[in-house]
């Protein structure tokens, strides 16, 4: 039986994993790409490496998040938030990417034991010459389904 999820039921899921689909349009087509993310006080904590992706959210800043957890075609529960994507500088960017990396670091802790020392070990991006894109989503809708037979 497929359900709706109520909003706690949504936050909590978010709140348990750190991958996630982003959704956004650029030149009036859809993209989906997989992101790492950190959920906490109703928005999702990004950053990303200039390019399609960021230029694309600049010009049109609504965009959606989707994580899942799947376990079989007939267990699995799903998360969509919509919101609006916000581009931090200075403090406030490095103030937030701290805030993600310590919170990537515990979910990855709590969901598969496993304690890491740096971000590095959990995303390529840090490793580059380049100075990442500091960003969050504000969370205005979030919806999600269940199915478990």
């Amino acid at each position: 039986m497929i359900k709706s999820l109520k909003k706690e039921e949504c936050q909590l899921i978010l709140s348990q994993n750190y991958i996630g689909h982003l959704a956004y349009i650029y030149q009036n087509k859809p993209f989906v790409v997989p992101i790492t993310y950190f959920y906490s006080d109703n928005r999702i904590i990004c950053y990303s490496g200039d390019g399609h992706k960021i230029n694309a959210m600049r010009q049109h800043n609504k965009v959606a998040i989707e994580v899942d957890e799947i376990t079989s075609i007939t267990n699995w529960r799903s998360v969509v938030a919509h919101g609006q994507f916000i581009e931090l500088e200075r403090s406030s960017a490095k103030a937030m990417l701290h805030e993600f990396s310590l919170g990537v670091k515990d979910v990855i802790m709590r969901k598969e034991l496993r304690d890491l020392d740096f971000i590095s070990e959990f995303s390529a991006k840090i490793d580059s010459e380049e100075i990442p894109t500091i960003f969050i989503i504000n969370i205005e809708e979030l919806t999600g389904k269940l199915r478990h037979d």
